[in-house]
């Protein structure tokens, strides 16, 4: 479903990933100053960057993609620019962000009830 040889993005700042598609295309041109029918796919981290949505146009419409982590973050390519809000990365390092390659381990939370707020 998530086609093949296209440009990926991936947005440096966390996202609400309760955000659905109309607010997703805003964030793709707002933040990274693309339009978000371009034919490239957009990955967004929520805060705790144990989840992530992938989010494109297929040519009949929008599509989000929406993975979850049983364990572990996900690692932020890094980017070449420190003032960079995305990295273009290739098919390859999307394969691998997705099969959960780079990944690391996630520091153990505290019970809710024991958070300092």
């Amino acid at each position: 479903m998530i086609p093949r040889g296209v440009e990926v993005f991936v947005g440096l700042e966390p996202v609400d990933l309760r955000w659905s598609f109309d607010r997703l295309g805003g964030v793709v041109l707002e933040r990274l100053g693309r339009d978000a029918r371009c034919g490239a796919l957009f990955v967004f981290f929520g805060k705790r960057r144990s989840a992530l949505k992938v989010f494109f146009a297929d040519g009949t419409g929008l599509c989000v993609f929406y993975k979850r982590l049983d364990k572990g973050v996900f690692r932020l390519p890094m980017p070449l620019d420190e003032r960079a809000t995305s990295v273009a990365i290739d098919e390859r390092a999307l394969d691998d962000l997705l099969d959960g390659i780079d990944v690391e381990r996630a520091a153990p939370r505290p019970p809710r009830h024991e958070r300092v707020h």
